[in-house]
């Protein structure tokens, strides 16, 4: 009997943390008729936007007070983002150090932006994590109604 009950609440469990982890997923952009792309504010309070760094996928936070785009180390191995200049960053969550590099192209749905500076050395939860700031996004006319950010091609 306990072993049946330990089982269904197993069950329960899981089933809960399997919704609970869709439910925490941003929302899919949106591909605009005029080949712009519209992004839903996440329930955290920021857009992220799946896109890619010299072909290798990656998940943007948009962050309009970046001044250019971030990477993690092992982001920018895989991109083949090498040598660069070694700096030293300041932002919000302090000092770190890291290396300005270029990258050859930088995509976002069907936004595409080239030869951009990347910042890397950033700490995202993932290897995959990126920050998408200003160098790219001042590329595209960006426009905000609410919860919907929307970047449209110039």
């Amino acid at each position: 009997m306990q072993a049946g009950m330990a089982i269904f609440w197993m069950v329960v469990l899981g089933v809960m943390y399997v919704a609970m982890d869709r439910y925490l997923q941003p929302s899919a952009s949106v591909i605009t008729s005029d080949g712009g792309l519209q992004l839903q504010r996440h329930r955290d309070g920021h857009f992220y936007v799946d896109g890619s760094i010299n072909g290798q996928p990656v998940l943007f936070m948009v962050d309009t007070g970046a001044t250019s785009i971030s990477v993690t180390d092992a982001l920018a191995q895989r991109a083949g983002l090498e040598g660069g200049e070694v700096v030293q960053f300041r932002t919000a969550n302090g000092v770190r150090m890291g290396r300005l590099v270029r990258a050859q192209s930088v995509t976002v749905g069907p936004l595409q932006a080239r030869n951009l500076t990347v910042g890397t050395g950033y700490t995202g939860t993932s290897e995959q994590d990126a920050l998408l700031g200003q160098n790219f996004l001042r590329q595209f006319d960006v426009l905000m109604r609410g919860e919907v950010m929307e970047l449209r091609p110039r």
